[in-house]
């Protein structure tokens, strides 16, 4: 099934994971302590997806999930939401990966993961559907996929394929240090291909990890830069985002909303602004369309912590609109 805007939209590919979360019903017990949990489809590529379909955009999604009915679950729940499924593979052998997420009292996150292998880390290079990577404006993708083979080896074949292609490269490495077998592991993974891609976007967190250096200060940050790199964007939670280009650098202020979960936040932002470069690719070089398009995806980022679960809180462009226009 295809987006009904393809036509006049160009095609955002996300690849990696797509697994199930599942969500405490109350917020701030640890995991041993919750008593029930809400079953939230999630899997940061996946989220980006449908954060772009929603706002109207033309997005697939490539991974693997089980033969089972969380696995069919999930993929016909992309479908539901606008996004090319064509290129889902489904692994007789393998479960669709779960995830258990606890939400802390400040609505910050800790993550127990059951993935033994699965499915998600078996997708294959000869699964890949390469015809609907190189169709693509952009390719984005995590660095979840690069933990075991044969999923890092389909990743690297793919992120050839759209570079060669002439497909923008995008990567937000989305750390999840659980599922590293250690920090150094974590830190050498995402960094391996690091200097691929177009444009990253990073959470001060991640900057902190990767650096081991402090993530407000301007050098620190630019120790991650390359000269390849079209724009480097690090995301400050409620504080809003920065951003660096070869030309220039600065910082788009966040919006105030009662944070409920922020499961997704970060898929909701990348979404948007991915949106906003296939719409304009000339984004990079003029700064005053870059700051209204990291404006918006913080307003769609601000919107989707107001909900739980990641994909049932991804706002539209109305709500985004909206809440733009109310804040000033």
């Amino acid at each position: 099934m295809s987006n009904n805007n393809s036509a006049k939209s160009p095609m955002i590919v996300s690849f990696g994971e797509m697994l199930i979360d599942f969500v405490p019903d109350i917020a701030g017990v640890s995991l041993a302590e919750s008593y029930a949990f809400i079953k939230a489809p999630g899997g940061a590529p996946a989220n980006v997806a449908c954060a772009i379909a929603k706002l109207g955009g033309n997005a697939a999604f490539i991974g693997k999930v089980g033969d089972d009915e969380f696995g069919h679950m999930l993929a016909n729940l992309l479908k539901k939401n606008g996004v090319n499924s064509e290129g889902i593979c489904f692994d007789k052998d393998a479960r669709t990966a779960l995830a258990f997420v606890t939400l802390k009292t400040d609505g910050q996150r800790e993550f127990m993961f059951y993935r033994n292998p699965s499915a998600d880390m078996l997708l294959k290079e000869s699964e890949l559907k390469l015809d609907l990577i190189k169709q693509a404006k952009i390719f984005h993708y995590g660095s979840i996929s690069l933990i075991s083979e044969p999923c890092r080896s389909a990743h690297l074949a793919a992120m050839k394929a759209a570079k060669q292609a002439g497909v923008l490269l995008s990567y937000d490495p989305n750390v999840r240090l659980p599922l590293w077998p250690s920090h150094e592991a974590a830190r050498d993974g995402i960094k391996s291909i690091w200097n691929e891609a177009d444009f990253i976007k990073v959470s001060d967190d991640e900057v902190e990890f990767l650096t081991k250096g402090d993530p407000q200060k301007d050098d620190v940050v630019l120790s991650l830069w390359n000269d390849n790199f079209k724009l480097l964007i690090v995301t400050d939670g409620p504080n809003g985002c920065r951003y660096y280009t070869k030309k220039f650098k600065g910082k788009v202020d966040g919006f105030q909303v009662k944070t409920v979960d922020t499961t997704g936040a970060g898929d909701s932002f990348v979404g948007s602004f991915l949106l906003s470069v296939a719409n304009d690719p000339n984004i990079f070089d003029n700064e005053q369309k870059l700051r209204d398009a990291l404006l918006f995806a913080n307003a769609c980022g601000a919107i989707s912590t107001t909900q739980k679960g990641a994909i049932p809180s991804l706002p539209d462009k109305a709500q985004a609109e909206k809440l733009i226009k109310d804040s000033k």
